[in-house]
């Protein structure tokens, strides 16, 4: 085991919500959902075949790759996850 906190995905059909996270509908409400990048905070998040993510989907990747966070502005929540 290479951490105690690690997550796996794959580039294939990824999204920019299925690796950072993405806003879904509790009720009436918004809540945010956590995607494969904000899951392995503290750890190791692995992802095969990089090249196959969309180009508009690799600026998420690479916001959480060299700033260590991720922006959210989605369904009326706007901020920056560290």
């Amino acid at each position: 085991e290479l951490s105690s906190r690690c997550v796996q995905t794959t580039g294939l059909g990824c999204s920019a919500a299925g690796l950072t996270c993405a806003a879904v509908r509790d009720g009436a409400d918004w809540v945010l959902e956590a995607g494969a990048l904000v899951l392995a905070d503290g750890g190791v998040c692995t992802v095969d075949e990089f090249s196959c993510i969309k180009p508009q989907d690799r600026g998420a990747v690479h916001e959480a790759m060299e700033q260590q966070t991720v922006s959210v502005a989605k369904a009326n929540i706007v901020g920056r996850l560290r």
